[in-house]
């Protein structure tokens, strides 16, 4: 191959060879991070993304010749620590990722190192708490403890205290346990029974809950559901689910993914073989079974099948509406909307999906669309965690303005995380004020349901 500037083909990726002996060799991982530092260095195409990029290159800045191979073997962990795994180097910014001859996956690199700090017993047990949703969500739906632990987020005094014990920033915006889960209050199944199967979309729909829905905010679950249910799609609740292994993979313990996917795959492959779409209300959930699964299982046929069924929310109501199987009688204004598209959205490789169809609502009733496409800085848990939850604000900073530009009635992403670091950073720099609703609520909303 001759050697150029830059790719002309689409990236691809390779399988995450993690269970190598020498996946975890911290030489040979150290070797591998200088050689793609060095390349990464002269190219700085990245340094408008996570706090990675800046970290590095200040590093290299600092050495007496100005080159990657003066850095201490022990400061690449500073550049190691601030990456979240969102994918936006490899996916939309750097020129050298696979099929091109360098062979650059910077994410999955720093996922090599983090697998190996998870290993060597670097990572807090704070981090392992936080990385548990099933275990702190477990709470949820049980009254006394539920306003208990609600009551103590929302007190200065016991937030100090946790940000001592679980290292979580005292001002960081954090979620309220639900009064009732999203799999306690939910119907198991829709009222509809015809399956009408489209071109580029299943006629039936199996529904993942997410951690986040079920434990946290189970209204988006409902508006989902109504969703479907106006739309006359049969829906059936999955049997029984656990975490999608997101938070652990954002550790590097990749044996506590692989747990999770031995509690899911088999019980989400049964729905796939029948013939389900299977939608998950959270976009980093959806990667999960889309992206990182096949790439550390890719020969389970399983997680193919998987896959292969997954659909984000937007991307399936879409794909009905291309098939001419989605109801458009839009009854509610909406107003102005700020919409934010989060990472883990625009690496699914789907297109804007979401805005497709806020635009499309708008063809029936007034919506006055402002679209954001850049990182919110909130990143799972990293944006609450006392070491960068400062940072997570200053990346997230020019989100907040482009959110408020327009005095917006709503903001809205699909990932409500980012969606509620967001009205946090508007309110903390003295923004217009607006309400704030996950896509799905705003189409229930404009439906009249």
């Amino acid at each position: 191959m001759t050697a150029r500037e830059g790719n002309l083909e689409a990236p691809t990726r390779h399988a995450v060879d993690w269970k190598n002996p020498d996946f975890y060799n911290e030489e040979l991982a150290f070797k591998e991070m200088e050689r793609i530092f060095d390349i990464c260095h002269g190219c700085r195409r990245c340094v408008s993304l996570c706090q990675s990029f800046p970290n590095l290159f200040d590093l290299v800045d600092a050495t007496d010749d100005g080159e990657v191979h003066g850095v201490k073997k022990e400061d690449y962990w500073k550049v190691v620590d601030q990456c979240y795994l969102c994918d936006l180097c490899y996916l939309t910014k750097c020129p050298y990722v696979p099929p091109h001859e360098w062979n650059l996956d910077f994410p999955h690199t720093m996922l090599r190192a983090k697998a190996i700090k998870f290993r060597k017993g670097g990572v807090k047990a704070s981090e392992k708490f936080l990385a548990s949703t099933d275990v702190h969500g477990s709470f949820a739906g049980i009254p006394v403890v539920v306003q208990a632990v609600n009551a103590i987020n929302r007190t200065q005094a016991a937030r100090s205290v946790m940000e001592s014990a679980l290292d979580v920033h005292k001002d960081a915006w954090m979620p309220e346990l639900a009064t009732r889960r999203f799999r306690w209050s939910a119907k198991k199944q829709g009222s509809a029974t015809a399956v009408k199967d489209g071109e580029r979309s299943p006629g039936k729909v199996a529904i993942f809950s997410t951690c986040y829905v079920n434990y946290n905010e189970p209204g988006i679950g409902h508006d989902l559901i109504a969703t479907l249910e106006h739309n006359q799609i049969p829906y059936v609740i999955v049997e029984k689910e656990s975490c999608c292994g997101m938070p652990k993979l954002e550790l590097g313990d990749l044996d506590g993914v692989a747990r999770h996917k031995e509690a899911n795959i088999p019980v989400l492959a049964e729905y796939a073989k029948e013939g389900y779409a299977i939608l998950s209300a959270i976009p980093s959930c959806t990667l999960m079974f889309k992206q990182e699964l096949p790439l550390l299982f890719p020969h389970d046929a399983d997680v193919k099948a998987v896959q292969e069924a997954m659909f984000d929310p937007f991307e399936y109501l879409m794909a009905r509406h291309k098939d001419g199987l989605l109801k458009t009688d839009f009854k509610t204004p909406l107003g102005k909307v700020s919409y934010h598209i989060p990472c883990h959205g625009r690496v699914q490789k789907i297109g804007k999906k979401t805005e497709e169809m806020l635009k499309l609502i708008g063809q029936s009733v007034t919506v006055q669309l402002n679209t954001v496409e850049r990182c919110s800085g909130h990143a799972g848990t990293y944006g609450v965690k006392k070491p960068y939850h400062e940072i997570a604000m200053k990346i997230g900073k020019p989100v907040f303005k482009l959110m408020a530009k327009d005095e917006p009635d709503w903001i809205s992403s699909d990932c409500q995380l980012a969606g509620h670091h967001i009205a946090q950073g508007m309110a903390n720099n003295q923004l217009p004020a607006a309400k704030l609703a996950h896509p799905l609520s705003l189409l229930r909303i404009a439906y009249g349901m």
